[in-house]
């Protein structure tokens, strides 16, 4: 009978042990140790950072905040209005977020056009607050060199007349 109960305790506390090693169960990690800083820091950041129109953005540089959606340009490489339109303006402007004039649609376009391109141009490399709505510098892209916002503008300028 006794064998019969240091049987069964032996048996519980392998049970307690293959399932101690089974839940990954780890030593605690040294926090002095750069690596482990390096990784809580990347998963505390905050998911974004947004250039407002204005303000001082000097501390928001390219790869400084969590990947975006889209890849972001090497620096000074153009593209194209479609892909940029595609990738960065149709976030607002697909749906008139924040008072963004949908792509194509003639009357909400016809104000901002009648100022000339040269306006929607500035407003679209720098920043804007108006009445109507609100347009972050760049579309919030700080990485895109300046003629793909420009080409992106005129893409949705030619798409409104």
């Amino acid at each position: 009978m006794r064998a019969v109960g240091i049987l069964a305790g032996f048996l519980v506390g392998m049970v307690f042990l293959a399932s101690y090693l089974v839940s990954g169960a780890a030593p605690e990690p040294n926090k002095d140790d750069a690596d482990y800083q390096q990784r809580v820091a990347g998963r505390i950041a905050p998911p974004a950072r947004v250039a407002i129109a204005g303000k001082d953005n000097s501390a928001i540089k390219t790869g400084d905040a969590a990947p975006a959606l889209s890849s972001p340009a090497p620096a000074g490489h153009v593209l194209p209005g479609e892909q940029v339109y595609t990738t960065t303006c149709i976030a607002c402007h697909g749906a008139g977020v924040a008072g963004a004039p949908k792509f194509g649609d003639k009357g909400a376009w016809a104000p901002r056009l009648g100022q000339g391109l040269a306006v929607l141009h500035k407003h679209a490399l720098e920043g804007f607050q108006g009445k109507a709505g609100v347009m972050p510098a760049k579309g919030g892209r700080t990485d895109l060199a300046d003629q793909s916002v420009l080409n992106a503008v005129d893409y949705m300028a030619n798409a409104a007349k």
